[in-house]
């Protein structure tokens, strides 16, 4: 039985978490180097974790290397299982060239690429991080941006950036009731209290995606629609946490958010503008100004007429996602599909808590029927019965679409290596500790523990399993609301899942950007700490009397 130390290195929280933080630090400085391909890098990061588990923390080296095969097992399933099938589904729509269809669908609604990337990177991406999480909103939409004329580059990093707001509530608010679980607070009250505060996220964030694709000009020309959708998108998820079923939050978030920006464009001013855009000559630089950011923010080309069966096929493999996953959340259906969860107790692994009770991580939870890679398998064999793909292609694309991943697999695969030798060796619960135990400014430390948690999982609700008990205790120590900390904890998360090597494999693999994972890392980690950082002050208001009166 291996027994976790908070404290190996003298007794001191503030070096033991020093040195608790070595395998982060190999990652992000590696990642940020651009030396090295995110698997080589993820790899260094899990053997420096391995080593400090058995040569500091004293746990013996079969149980590290049984953590390290448990997080890989995780990583390959779920995680992966569900990024192969999402990508399986996008293969085939090209292959079909039903994916051109969708293109011009959408240089319909608009031509404007800055709005373009708040519809498909912030609305529809929400509504698939409602439906599905773990990967599948920026693999996704990255390509879906791809399809309407973003370079990969940028496709990858809006995508990342516009995946923030919605995660507190995504897949159907796991990560809520995750945190509920280990909290013991209700799911109501703490989705309440996170609704009080990715909201302000949500209205930021289409304005930094404008941003993103054409720099102040694309915030002077377009921040009244940006600022719109986010104003909506963060109301709707608000009335929702609050008063709805938390469950729902980002499904109405995003189809409201959606049909707000849909309507703007279809404002007579907003047309003839548009009009009057597509006359004019494209612009003398040659589509890029001297920071680099567009200054061709529209197609330009010819929008074809496509047949209306061809583009309801075109929206098929969408429509069908959003199908099943809905379904699978009826209540008869999610007790049928729960049959399916087997939970196993890992080999080789004995660990308990420094207070001496059992570790939920050394339990692997192989829930083959309702998860999510399955049910994007059944809304794959149905798109490939709509698109008209024979069996053959279907499974030609499947086998393409596995070789084309394999680096995002290694990658994923040794970055839940790493994460869960942290988590079982102590490694993880000493970083959290050490900031825990700041209690002047607890308030202000909260959200960035839940940014490390979900940067080293790629989860936020894995974030909220690791430190959800840990910041209501440490809120009760210092008098502050349990409630606020424990949300906070959930909203620092989403900012860290633009940085998390996991989903940086996942984008990279997507836009076909293999081994260049450290220029994405480095064109999010800014906007990631700078939202972070806003997040840390609103938290910190919340809990004093300036902005109490924003909590339930």
């Amino acid at each position: 039985m291996y027994e976790q130390m908070l404290n190996p290195v003298g007794g001191s929280a503030l070096w033991s978490s020093l040195v608790a933080a070595l395998p982060l630090l190999a990652v992000f400085v590696l990642l940020g180097s651009g030396r090295l391909r995110a698997h080589w890098t993820a790899l260094a990061g899990l053997a420096v974790a391995v080593v400090l588990a058995v040569l500091v923390y004293d746990m013996p080296a079969g149980q590290a290397l049984s953590a390290a095969l448990e997080g890989a097992a995780f990583g390959l399933f779920p995680i992966m299982w569900i990024v192969v099938n999402a990508l399986w589904i996008y293969r085939m729509t090209v292959d079909s060239g039903h994916f051109d269809v969708l293109r011009r669908s959408f240089g319909k609604v608009s031509d404007d690429q800055r709005l373009q990337a708040v519809v498909i990177a912030f609305c529809f991406g929400a509504l698939l991080e409602a439906l599905a999480g773990f990967g599948t909103p920026v693999a996704v939409t990255s390509v879906m941006l791809i399809a309407v004329g973003f370079t990969p580059l940028r496709a990858a990093v809006v995508a990342l950036v516009a995946n923030t707001a919605p995660v507190a509530y995504g897949a159907i608010a796991i990560p809520v009731i995750t945190l509920s679980n280990v909290t013991g607070y209700p799911v109501r009250e703490l989705g309440a209290t996170i609704g009080r505060q990715t909201p302000v996220l949500a209205v930021i964030v289409p304005l930094v995606l404008v941003y993103l694709v054409d720099g102040r000009r694309g915030l002077r020309e377009t921040w009244q629609p940006a600022l719109l959708g986010g104003v909506v998108f963060g109301i709707a998820q608000f009335t929702c946490a609050s008063y709805g079923p938390v469950e729902l939050t980002d499904i109405v978030a995003a189809l409201a958010s959606a049909a707000v920006l849909v309507g703007w464009t279809r404002l007579p001013r907003v047309r003839r503008a548009r009009e009057v855009a597509a006359e004019e000559p494209p612009d003398a630089n040659g589509g890029t100004d001297t920071a680099g950011t567009l200054t061709t923010v529209r197609t330009g080309t010819q929008v074809t007429d496509d047949a209306p069966a061809e583009v309801v096929r075109a929206y098929a493999p969408y429509a069908a996602i959003i199908a099943v996953f809905s379904v699978a959340q009826i209540p008869a259906v999610k007790e049928l599909l729960a049959k399916g969860v087997h939970a196993v107790t890992w080999p080789g692994l004995h660990v308990v808590s420094s207070a001496g009770k059992p570790v939920s991580f050394s339990t692997y939870n192989f829930n083959w029927l309702p998860a999510g890679g399955t049910l994007l398998l059944l809304a794959g064999v149905i798109s490939a019965i709509v698109l008209g793909t024979g069996a053959g292609r279907a499974v030609r694309a499947y086998g393409a679409n596995l070789r084309q991943l394999a680096p995002a697999v290694a990658t994923v695969v040794c970055v839940l290596g790493l994460a869960y030798v942290m988590n079982l060796s102590g490694q993880t619960a000493t970083i959290g500790h050490a900031l825990a135990s700041a209690t002047a400014i607890l308030a202000v430390l909260s959200p960035v523990l839940g940014w490390i948690g979900t940067a080293i999982t790629g989860s936020d609700t894995s974030s909220n399993a690791l430190f959800g008990t840990l910041q209501v205790t440490a809120a009760k120590d210092a008098g502050l609301s349990p409630t606020l900390l424990a949300a906070a904890n959930s909203s620092g998360g989403v900012l860290g899942k633009m940085v998390s090597p996991q989903n940086l494999a996942i984008v990279a693999a997507a836009a076909h950007l293999h081994g260049q994972e450290g220029t994405i890392f480095r064109r999010v980690v800014g906007y990631s700490v700078g939202l972070l950082a806003l997040l840390c002050l609103l938290v910190w208001l919340q809990s004093t009397a300036a902005l109490s009166w924003m909590l339930p």
